[in-house]
């Protein structure tokens, strides 16, 4: 295994740059590492901390886990993989300071128009919308 650019230890086959610098700031900076909590559990890891990994990263983890390259890793796993990682996603607590998002709907009723602006946002006095450009 060849060791990483700044000395940092032993490159994770599958690790980009930016997933490298994702598990090292939760902690994760060599396969023993990687190996003693499993893919899943880095995955989440990497979430928790705030990141925004894709199912790439699993993948990639497991990859590295199995010394094989991240697409060679069996669908059949990836998907006990993707269900493991939806439950743990599922026990996350929801974001802090935001409250969870409805579905955002307008609903406009036929005998109510927009004030006109002069913005020119309406191509004739009926209100529709402008044509797509």
């Amino acid at each position: 295994m060849s060791t990483g650019a700044r000395g940092t230890g032993p490159k994770l086959r599958n690790i980009g740059p930016k997933s490298a610098a994702w598990l090292r700031q939760v902690g994760l900076r060599s396969l023993d590492d990687l190996a003693a909590i499993g893919a899943v559990e880095a995955y989440m890891k990497v979430r928790r901390a705030g990141f925004k990994p894709s199912l790439n990263l699993l993948y990639s983890l497991e990859g590295a886990l199995l010394d094989c390259h991240w697409q060679e890793v069996p669908d059949a796993r990836r998907q006990e993989l993707v269900l493991a990682a939806e439950a743990a996603i599922a026990l996350l607590p929801p974001p802090r300071g935001r409250p969870a998002a409805a579905p955002v709907t307008t609903t406009q009723h036929a005998d109510e128009r927009p004030a006109a602006s002069g913005l020119g946002l309406f191509d004739d006095d009926r209100g529709s919308e402008p044509a797509a450009d």
